[in-house]
């Protein structure tokens, strides 16, 4: 009897060259909608669904493969003799192959004025439960789902007549993680569409951009997966113009950069080591901000990531030249500035449209055995209540200072102290186990710098040994939350040594 197959694709990429093959190698092709309609133009022999069936196509398509007729015929265990004898009984024939891929739900909800009816009508119904159906019984029946795996089987077929065990077992995972996945967009569209933000189940799914040489260590191996609805103003979404593949810890690095620079309207740069900021600079131009950025820290700039958010110019370009870099990342590069970079061969540069809105609303953070989801941190300076609690108020100069180390405090690794003048980071305390601590390595790393300067902090003082720790330094204006209990403590100490203090009532732990 002859063999059958069953093609219906949305994707219509090389399915004509592949039924071709399977006719000629004596396949029965079954089909139905358009793509029965692409292999008649195109005079490839197919049989209707409903031929089969023995029942039209109703409720506008809803229903045209949901029967028997086919599921018995993807679901029979083809050397079970009780399956055969029902099959037979029926007039039920096998389905040896099952080529199928699913209404384009993600490219309609990718629209930004899908409506929920259109979104409702683009779920397939008909198309995964044969796909399920087939990669269940993959003992028998060869399913396919993705297009680069047509020539792998018809290879197989060609030289024995069948795909092996192996492969129908690795097209079967595939078809389940395709699925998985589809059902995934749908439920978190749906979710999202009416408002539940955290669901008692919670799936995400991401498809694989790259594998990676290694991951944090040469010893870990790795792989960075992208959102294919994730946010467009994103390291995932990047386009890579020269320089050789990201690592693990470019990625890493390379987000942290963009977070931060993201802060900014005028020109800006930031320099991140190892997840931390080691300079920010800003300024009129965009070579004036790295000026800045590099005069911030001269020294651990080096091999560091460097993100813009302005066009590179020339001029800024050979500032860059000079140094050596890992990454840097911009809007755009002007073709004198790609000339001069790409000279540099390992140095990779990365565009990413910087007019993009979109954003993720989650971060997700993988512990051991779970997830951590919450909003990102995308409170900012004109959100807070600014309340000034000390005698003496800022300067103008000083707010310009408290709203640039506020911008960048938030990104730094708690716990975190930053001291900035007017346009640039002056030192920066990441990480370290009390504030006092951040403090001492930001004051030191400023040196003679901190004299006038503000500081900021990602949470409030427990006491009033920050203070005085900022006043020996020279700090004259400070940024940060409140709430401690001991406040009254820390305010007394700014009067005291004539600093200005402001209270935002809003923290920016970062772990």
């Amino acid at each position: 009897m002859t063999k059958r197959a069953l093609i219906s694709v949305s994707d219509k990429n090389g399915i004509l060259e592949f039924a071709k093959e399977l006719v000629a190698l004596g396949y029965e092709v079954l089909s139905t909608g358009g793509t029965k309609s692409l292999l008649q133009q195109n005079n490839v022999p197919v049989t209707a669904v409903d031929e089969v069936t023995n029942f039209p196509e109703i409720l506008d398509g809803r229903v045209k493969t949901l029967n028997p007729m086919i599921h018995g015929g993807l679901l029979g265990k083809f050397d079970e003799p009780s399956h055969v004898a029902q099959m037979n009984e029926h007039g039920i024939r096998p389905i040896e192959i099952v080529c199928v891929n699913l209404y384009p739900f993600v490219e309609t909800i990718s629209k930004p004025d899908v409506s929920w009816d259109d979104a409702i009508e683009n779920i397939d119904i008909g198309g995964p439960t044969m796909l399920r159906s087939a990669a269940k019984n993959h003992d028998y029946v060869t399913v396919i789902v993705d297009a680069n795996d047509y020539s792998a089987v018809l290879e197989e077929l060609k030289a024995d007549g069948k795909t092996t065990l192996a492969t129908r077992r690795r097209l079967a995972a595939k078809v389940f993680r395709h699925t998985a996945a589809y059902d995934s967009y749908i439920s978190n569209h749906l979710s999202n569409a009416i408002g539940e933000e955290f669901p008692e189940n919670m799936t995400l799914t991401y498809e694989l951009k790259q594998t990676l040489r290694y991951g944090e260590n040469p010893h870990q191996k790795a792989a960075f997966y992208a959102k294919r609805l994730g946010s467009d103003f994103s390291i995932a979404y990047a386009t890579q113009l020269h320089g050789k593949e990201l690592s693990y810890n470019n990625i890493q690095d390379a987000n942290a950069a963009l977070q931060i620079v993201k802060e900014f309207e005028m020109p800006a740069a930031v320099a991140v080591k190892h997840m931390n900021p080691c300079g920010v600079g800003t300024g009129e131009t965009i070579e004036e901000a790295f000026n800045k950025a590099y005069e911030a820290d001269s020294t651990s700039i080096f091999g560091g990531i460097i993100a813009l958010n302005k066009e590179v110019d020339k001029a800024t370009a050979e500032k860059l030249s000079g140094i050596f870099l890992e990454i840097i990342i911009a809007p755009s590069f002007t073709s004198e500035a790609l000339e001069i970079l790409t000279q540099k061969k390992n140095i990779r540069l990365l565009t990413i449209d910087f007019t993009q809105e979109k954003q993720d609303q989650f971060n997700v953070v993988a512990v051991e055995g779970g997830l951590l989801v919450q909003e990102p941190d995308r409170f900012g300076f004109k959100d807070a209540t600014i309340q000034v609690v000390t005698d003496r108020e800022p300067t103008e100069e000083e707010w310009e200072a408290l709203k640039l180390g506020w911008a960048v405090v938030k990104h730094v690794k708690s716990n975190a102290i930053v001291v900035t003048d007017k346009q640039m980071t002056l030192g920066v305390g990441a990480g370290q186990m009390n504030r006092v601590g951040a403090a001492k390595i930001a004051f030191e790393q400023a040196g003679e710098k901190a004299q006038g300067a503000a500081l900021a902090s990602d949470a409030f003082f427990p006491m009033g040994d920050t203070v005085e720790a900022a006043a020996k330094a020279g700090i004259k204006a400070i940024i940060q939350p409140g709430g401690s209990i001991k406040d009254q403590e820390s305010i007394d100490a700014a009067n005291k040594y004539g600093i200005a203090m402001v209270f935002t009532g809003v923290r920016h732990f970062k772990h």
